[in-house]
């Protein structure tokens, strides 16, 4: 049994009192959902919070609705009973998540928000018999349902095509300075740097355990190095590049990826057919790094290109050649 699943109470056995107090809870926490989505977004994109500003407003417009019908038919006295009381009822994204969102993400998230929130009114105003009840409940679906219209009409309020140009190339560009460019020095210095280690050894020893120990220690090291590097390198306060544990995170996760994608092939135990494993992957990885410099980064294709494959090229070779010297 899931711990603390069997203490739930199902939607079906919920009193109308209970039914109001779980949607009065749950209108409360989408408000101020609303409203941490509107406070984590206002530096960068002011109008997408006021957005979020305004439907936390009539999040609060329902719950007040809720509550004077609460008090009218059953008393002051509210119930304590929240989304987690209750078994199968959609729970919502803990906050916390939202800082790896991005803002489409996030807008996404909201319009999922208010379809679930339309699905429990339908639900509960069905299960109502209280004629008033069972008319606010439907009209709150009704509202909910008319929350796309309204989202509609609150971002041609405050995001015109402009202000939406403006902000999407803010999004893009902090997604670009937050995880691309950490990961993509990250992906070329794992890519190029352990070139020289791994295939010194391979050509020195021509022993796949030995060049395999070799290349994991060089990887998961420059990965390690890399991330810290980066993380402690720049706060991104003042830069505006971003969380340096996100930017930190991606630097070396890539950086180790890059590494391990041509030592890994020396887990076969032939030599010769490892060592050219290795090498095919050496050239797509760098073919990989040309690509996305270009679709990223806007650096022209042949100059990412030349400058990629031939530095690994010629730390390939230098490795190559202090191997078998």
């Amino acid at each position: 049994m899931i711990p603390g699943y069997g203490n739930r109470r199902r939607f079906r056995d919920l009193s109308e009192q209970e039914i109001l107090a779980l949607a009065i809870s749950s209108e409360e926490d989408d408000a101020r959902i609303y409203r941490t989505y509107a406070e984590r977004l206002r530096a960068e994109f002011p109008a997408s919070a006021a957005v979020f500003d305004e439907m936390a407003v009539e999040e609060d417009s329902h719950r007040n609705r809720l509550i004077d019908r609460h008090k009218k038919r059953f008393g002051e006295v509210i119930p304590l009973i929240r989304r987690e009381h209750v078994a199968g009822y959609y729970a919502r994204k803990p906050v916390w998540l939202m800082e790896t969102m991005s803002l489409e993400q996030i807008r996404g998230e909201a319009e999922a928000m208010e379809r679930q929130a339309q699905s429990f009114y339908e639900t509960a105003a069905a299960r109502t018999t209280d004629a008033e009840t069972r008319k606010l409940l439907g009209d709150l679906a009704a509202a909910e349902a008319a929350h796309q219209n309204t989202a509609g009409r609150l971002e041609e309020k405050h995001l015109g095509d402009d202000a939406r140009a403006i902000e999407d190339e803010t999004a893009r560009r902090q997604f670009l300075l937050t995880w691309v460019q950490p990961g993509l020095a990250g992906l070329m210095d794992g890519s190029v740097s352990t070139l020289a280690p791994i295939f010194a050894t391979a050509f020195a020893t021509q022993d796949t355990h030995t060049t395999l120990l070799v290349g994991l220690a060089a990887s998961v090291g420059a990965g390690i190095s890399m991330g810290f590097t980066e993380a402690a390198s720049d706060d991104g306060q003042l830069s505006g590049r971003g969380s340096p544990v996100k930017r930190g995170l991606s630097s070396g996760v890539m950086t180790t990826l890059g590494g391990l994608g041509h030592a890994l092939p020396y887990l076969i135990t032939d030599f010769w057919t490892a060592t050219i494993i290795a090498m095919i992957i050496v050239f797509v990885e760098l073919w990989a790094i040309a690509w996305i410099q270009n679709k990223y980064m806007e650096t022209p294709f042949m100059r990412a290109a030349f400058q990629v494959v031939l530095g690994g090229a010629l730390v390939f070779a230098a490795g190559a050649l202090i191997g078998a010297g």
